[in-house]
């Protein structure tokens, strides 16, 4: 009789630390290390080839990690039912150990048809905790309690050694093998967990010292934010693991860099509540969290409007420099980003869908809950937050005042003076730049009226208060909308956005 088995599914948490199934599993005798490459989540209209890379390289990195205990991590490529009643023929498996993934409908979808089959097969499905997101969660009163327990509890430790399974590894497949869309992206991070370490540590050590400070400027972000949402999304480095090495470090910090440690566990924080919105509602990817803005339909990919967007030629120059940015790079400061999403959906009146899901594509670290919460926020159709309209001039005025990242980004510009980049309309305009989509300050205006008009009336303010009691943080002091109060207040954006 064969020796049974404890497949380890590995999602997204691409590593050895920190990591409960892998040390159950070890605990029980051989364990295979399983990555599948779904080609059906692969070519979602979420997904991208540079999501695809940086984790292709987190799961190289954590094969070598796992053939140093013993076993390297095993790859199949499939739908993971298939996958699994394939290696069942090869196998026998005594159980099967995952992190819990709080994310979209399409996964959560493909988790319950695992489960069903390993159920039809008597065979062990154990999900375990992997952030401050709680499944089946009652009610958010109490939840920063909980999170504060959960992120200083010891981290699980790395096992010593991993028994060997007899099996083909596999190899990763590349993004042509998959088909997905060329997607170049020379300025993108690199996946894996050596990675992950040093921007922790060079963060904790030195670069927090300007985060406060320096993190709205799309220039200075590049260094004083810390670069550590795509680990975060493929799980090289564990919440957890982030929380306490701020923690240790802001002990022996005093100063600027003890309140930058201080803002980063407050994302830290952030982060992990955005995600227990979709676990909580999974549907936000695709309806409005206000059942009042459910009928309104923006305009979508097919409009010019969307292309000019998307291709970074609106001829509001911040705005299109900070598009093409995040094109070469997969990375935007979290200010950029929520400009990019208002102007879009306010200015331009395009669908919030649609604009999430161009971002999606090029953010390396797309986190569907915070993604798209911060989406409907941006767009303000959450019902309980202000509505906030970027002005794309003055944002650039504010932040680059002295045009050096409209010049890198908009080579077309690089002949005016100073702060003259952000409106060269005002000096002529220049041949090979367009001119503006419109008159920015009278489309806010409008999409001003338009969201307010949305607003009035008891109705809406009783499903805003539900709304706030499912999905509201206690811990920030909101308060219920309520008839004497305007909706909500805006809350702090989380971690790497």
């Amino acid at each position: 009789m064969r020796r049974p088995v404890s497949i380890v599914w590995f999602k997204r948490d691409l590593r050895i630390a920190d990591h409960a199934p892998l040390v159950a599993a070890a605990a029980s005798g051989p364990v295979l290390p399983l990555w599948i490459v779904e080609p059906g989540q692969w070519r979602a209209p979420e997904a991208s080839a540079r999501q695809y890379l940086f984790q292709a390289e987190s799961a190289a990195e954590l094969s070598a990690d796992l053939a140093a205990l013993g076993q390297p991590l095993v790859v199949r490529v499939g739908e993971p039912v298939e996958v699994f009643r394939a290696l069942a023929a090869s196998v026998t498996i005594g159980a099967i150990e995952a992190h819990q993934e709080s994310t979209g409908e399409r996964d959560y979808a493909r988790d319950r048809a695992v489960r069903a089959w390993a159920r039809a097969a008597g065979i062990p499905f154990r999900e375990h905790r992997q952030n401050g997101a709680i499944r089946a969660l009652g009610s958010r009163d109490g939840w920063a309690a909980r999170w504060e327990r959960f992120t200083r509890a010891p981290l699980v430790p790395t096992p010593e050694a991993l028994a060997p399974v007899a099996i083909d590894p596999g190899t990763i497949p590349s993004p042509e093998a998959l088909g997905l869309a060329p997607d170049p992206c020379p300025g993108r991070q690199r996946g894996g967990r050596a990675a992950a370490e040093a921007l922790l540590a060079s963060f904790l050590s030195g670069r927090a010292l300007t985060y406060r400070r320096a993190m709205s400027s799309p220039l200075a972000g590049w260094e004083a934010c810390s670069r550590l949402s795509p680990h975060l999304a493929a799980g090289t480095l564990s919440v957890r693991e982030a929380a306490q090495a701020a923690r240790s470090a802001r002990a022996n910090a005093a100063g600027p860099l003890r309140k930058g440690i201080d803002s980063f566990l407050t994302r830290l924080a952030w982060h992990c509540h955005f995600i227990q919105k979709i676990e909580t509602e999974p549907a936000i990817e695709r309806r409005a969290l206000h059942p009042a803005y459910r009928g309104l339909a923006g305009a979508g990919e097919d409009d010019p409007r969307f292309r000019a967007w998307a291709e970074g030629r609106t001829g509001w120059p911040f705005l299109d420099a900070c598009m093409r940015c995040l094109a070469e790079t997969g990375w935007l400061n979290f200010r950029a980003r929520a400009m990019l999403v208002s102007v879009a959906s306010m200015h331009l009146g395009l669908d919030w869908r649609a604009v999430g899901l161009h971002l999606a594509r090029l953010f390396t670290d797309y986190e569907p809950g915070i993604h798209w919460s911060q989406v409907q926020m941006q767009s303000g159709v959450t019902g309980v937050n202000t509505i906030r309209i970027y002005n794309p001039v003055k944002q650039g005025l504010d932040q680059d005042p002295d045009g050096v990242f409209v010049r890198r980004w908009v080579p077309e510009l690089r002949g005016l003076p100073g702060g003259s980049v952000h409106m060269p309309w005002r000096f002529g305009g220049v041949e090979t730049y367009p001119a503006p989509l419109g008159d920015h300050e009278a489309l806010a205006r409008a999409a001003r009226e338009r969201l307010w008009a949305v607003r009035r009336g008891s109705a809406y303010r009783d499903a805003a208060d539900a709304i706030q009691r499912r999905h509201g943080s206690r811990r920030s002091g909101l308060k219920q909308v309520g008839a004497r109060r305007k909706a909500g207040a805006q809350a702090p954006l989380p971690l790497g956005e």
